[in-house]
């Protein structure tokens, strides 16, 4: 009688241990579980804040080259005239770089916001918490006449004038950049 009670009692603790572990496994997988969201999470921000400041650097340019007073300035260039008189972007052959910085015009959108009658090209954060970054890169595509427009436009020396704006935006201390772009088409005196 006395081995089958010592016989039960080794099964109960056999039974107790792999309860017991099963009970650490799951809790390992449920903090493991917890600390892979807490990653995904927090790259997701990250990207998103990265994504929003790269908005912001196209809206810049849009900013500058809608600026009455950049815009009669003979001293100043707004970024698509600026563009217009550097090199012809080719998007088939050539790729518009967040980091390519001789080949286009580039610029900046820091904390201090955009303020008429100016170039944005100093350098600066465009926010501290987290530190981040947002510029921009503006190149002139080509020259082409005006679909749907009115034959009045059509019909007189009018062209329209393609140009690609790349937005970007970084966390610092980061790998990645974030990059939206944008294609925008001007109106303008066709060249001769």
């Amino acid at each position: 009688m006395k081995s089958q009670i010592t016989q039960q009692q080794g099964l109960v603790m056999v039974f107790a241990l792999l309860v017991l572990l099963s009970l650490t496994i799951l809790g390992v997988a449920s903090v493991s579980s917890s600390l892979l969201q807490n990653k995904m999470a927090t790259s997701m921000e990250q990207s998103s804040l990265a994504f929003d400041a790269a908005e912001a650097a196209i809206a810049g340019v849009v900013f500058e080259s809608e600026d009455e007073v950049l815009l009669t300035d003979p001293l100043l260039l707004d970024p698509l005239s600026q563009a217009r008189q550097g090199n012809v972007f080719d998007p088939t052959a050539q790729q518009l770089s967040c980091f390519e910085n001789a080949n286009w015009t580039n610029r900046t959108v820091t904390q201090a916001g955009l303020s008429t009658g100016s170039n944005h090209n100093n350098a600066g954060s465009y926010d501290n918490t987290p530190p981040l970054n947002s510029w921009s890169r503006t190149a002139f595509v080509r020259e082409q006449a005006c679909r749907g427009s009115s034959n009045v436009i059509g019909g007189s020396n009018i062209n329209c004038h393609v140009f690609v704006v790349r937005g970007c935006g970084q966390i610092n201390n980061n790998g990645y950049v974030v990059a939206n772009s944008l294609t925008a088409s001007v109106f303008a005196p066709a060249s001769q």
